[in-house]
């Protein structure tokens, strides 16, 4: 009688229906390199934050507050104008920048990929002095037709470089979210016999604007850390007035509590933002 076949062990096999996929490893316990140096920085900014407390309530002069508080209001008000004005002109200028650069019209590609890498390889303030200098050493002309009562004005100066600016940026945003669409979106668009407007307006824009809101954000945060650089042209925006602040007093306080505010402002879009897309991408959360 021949003997059995030995045995070979194998591996058990997962549970029908399981994958078979090894659990993650256990988050690591104790104090790690990296957790003693965020633990670190933290303790610094702490520190920085109560010495900035301790040091504004320690000078506090309310007669100094009295006296420039509706000025820094006034201040951020033009601020606020500036920023919202240019970046709601630019996104208007972006659209048919991005419909250039996504143009097989080899002249309208090349146009808008030369507007857009000047004006983002290029300082803001540079843009800026261009236009409020540069453009006044061409007065006659701009008399001639009748632009010079726009272009003498250093707040407008100041918002038509900056909406030129933001365009450049706000396009490419545009174009990467156009972009990110997959091709099977228009395909099935065209299969249910939708137009190429249709299909733009109601399937393509909406997600394409879902990609694009946090670049957006990040745009108008840098356009409004952005706008502070007018000062120099002499708008008196929230730096503006800051600078005219410190120039009387010579109490560095002015620039802390400009700081602050512009802290704040940031603080609040971003929160805004945050909500908003929370909102548009429920569906995704379960």
């Amino acid at each position: 009688m021949s003997e059995p076949p030995p045995v070979i062990d194998t591996p058990a096999l997962p549970a029908r229906g399981g994958t078979g996929v090894l659990p993650p490893p256990p988050p690591a316990r104790g104090l790690t390199r990296a957790r003693v140096a965020g633990i670190g920085l933290l303790g610094v900014w702490a520190l920085v934050g109560i010495g900035t407390a301790v040091f504004l309530l320690a000078s506090w002069n309310p007669e100094l507050f009295a006296r420039y508080a509706p000025r820094y209001l006034s201040g951020l008000w033009i601020t606020v104008q500036l920023v919202a004005i240019s970046v709601l002109a630019g996104a208007v200028l972006s659209i048919p920048v991005a419909l250039g650069r996504r143009s097989k019209n080899r002249v309208a590609a090349a146009l808008a990929y030369g507007y857009v890498y000047f004006f983002r390889g290029t300082p803001l303030l540079a843009q800026t002095f261009l236009v409020y200098y540069g453009l006044g050493s061409f007065r006659p002309e701009l008399q001639a037709i009748g632009l010079w009562g726009f272009f003498r004005e250093a707040w407008y100066c100041a918002l038509f470089a900056f909406t030129l600016n933001t365009a450049a940026y706000q396009a490419e945003i545009l174009r990467g979210a156009f972009e990110s669409i997959g091709r099977g979106q228009w395909e099935a668009a065209s299969a249910l016999g939708l137009s190429r407007l249709q299909t733009i307006y109601k399937i393509i824009l909406p997600q394409a604007l879902m990609i694009a809101l946090r670049p957006y954000g990040n745009e108008i945060i840098l356009m409004i850390k952005g706008s502070a650089i007018v000062a120099i042209i002499t708008v008196y925006d929230l730096m503006g007035e800051t600078r005219r602040a410190y120039s009387r007093t010579f109490d560095f306080q002015t620039y802390i509590w400009a700081a602050l505010i512009y802290l704040s402002l940031v603080e609040m879009l971003r929160i805004v933002i945050e909500r908003i897309e929370r909102r548009l991408t429920r569906h995704l959360r379960r």
